[in-house]
């Protein structure tokens, strides 16, 4: 394996165990172990900074947000990417037609014009609950990163139906996220790498969702999960083993 300078990592699936809910230890180690061989660690999730897990032990020193569209490193916020407020509208409108509530995402706080199971059980997965705000209305022509919502493939057409600067990923069958249409792991990646003055064949990435698909493909080095989706592996340079079986700590030998 060759040597490189800097690793992205996808959160759930990826580095938690979404049935532990938790980082092994092993995987914890293997991060610090990587920063102390000089190696700069990321996060890469669809998460948003208020739902990002914490670690104890860990400071990773970058973060891409929501798919992309909001970067940051432990001390300057490098690129900001929003949902224009047109197509926010329209997208809630599209939504209300397929009976869908979303939950909007901004900087700093997430808010629902209601809630079904699918979001509810999405939420959950970042050990997080859909708030309804009184105030969504309002929200909605605010800076705008990411909307989430339950839906199932057939209907991704149907919610950006009209829509220009926006589009849908996924990597659950039950739910998604609308990002800006200029989002996504793989450009953001590409602006991590130019901050810190590396090249796509200094990075080394893994995941296991279709939302990691472009970020697998802007690294030297994607590496796919074993309990990844078959599309993930089939563009992936390589596969590992298993998130519950340490896949990325056996990979790396650390």
């Amino acid at each position: 394996m060759q040597k490189f300078k800097i690793a992205f990592f996808d959160i759930d699936g990826t580095i938690i165990d979404m049935n532990r809910g938790v980082m092994s230890k092993r995987m914890e180690q293997t991060l610090l172990n990587l920063q102390q061989e000089n190696v700069l660690i990321c996060l890469a999730t669809g998460r948003g900074p208020v739902n990002l897990p914490r670690f104890e032990r860990v400071n990773f020193d970058a973060v891409i947000a929501f798919n992309g569209s909001y970067c940051y490193t432990q001390d300057k916020i490098i690129r900001k990417n929003l949902i224009p407020v047109n197509d926010v509208q329209k997208i809630i409108k599209n939504a209300t037609n397929l009976n869908r509530p979303v939950a909007l995402a901004s900087a700093d706080r997430m808010g629902a014009n209601g809630k079904d199971q699918d979001l509810v059980d999405y939420f959950s997965f970042s050990k997080s609950v859909v708030t309804v705000v009184p105030d969504f209305d309002k929200m909605a022509t605010e800076d705008i990163y990411q909307i989430m919502l339950g839906c199932r493939a057939e209907d991704h057409a149907k919610l950006i139906d009209g829509v220009s600067g926006a589009k849908v990923t996924a990597w659950w069958d039950r739910a998604a996220d609308i990002i800006p249409a200029t989002g996504g792991k793989g450009i953001a990646v590409q602006e991590i790498l130019d901050y810190f003055q590396l090249k796509k064949e200094d990075a080394i990435a893994f995941g296991d969702g279709g939302n990691d698909i472009d970020m697998l493909e802007a690294v030297g080095m994607g590496v796919a999960m074993g309990n990844a989706k078959a599309d993930v592996k089939a563009i992936a340079n390589t596969v590992c083993g298993r998130v519950d079986e340490d896949g990325i700590s056996l990979y790396l030998g650390l």
